[in-house]
């Protein structure tokens, strides 16, 4: 059975860094392109990065570019989610997704709240104090 599974939230302050970890469980994940989104108490979910299948192609919200890096270790069935500078506007909570058909470079460009993804996790909080 597929499933993804967050860690790694936490409370932090501004200028801190945190990483988070998607575990994957099933084997569909390591064809799958993967993504981070985050929603925020009150907002919409919104697209944060994405990555490929093998990890050679990744994308991000303007938000966090230069912020945040995303990776995927397919021998550990992982996503990772590296978030520095981390600053109060990323106080959110935070969810994994994977989908066998949405390309990683499309993903930021579909429309919320599913943006077309089959597979997510059920979130791992995030907030940053300043």
């Amino acid at each position: 059975q597929e499933q993804l599974v967050e860690s790694g939230g936490g409370s932090v302050q501004t200028g801190d860094s945190l990483r988070l970890s998607c575990g994957a469980s099933g084997s569909t994940f390591s064809t799958a392109a993967m993504g981070w989104f985050r929603q925020a108490p009150g907002e919409e979910r919104e697209f944060v990065a994405s990555i490929n299948w093998s990890g050679s192609s990744t994308y991000y919200a303007d938000s966090v570019k230069d912020r945040f890096t995303i990776s995927r270790d397919n021998a550990k069935n992982t996503m990772y989610l590296q978030m520095n500078s981390l600053k109060p506007e990323d106080t959110a909570v935070y969810y994994c997704a994977a989908d066998l058909i949405v390309t990683a470079k499309a993903m930021g460009a579909m429309s919320a709240p599913n943006f077309g993804m089959e597979y997510w996790g059920k979130g791992t909080l995030v907030t940053v104090s300043s």
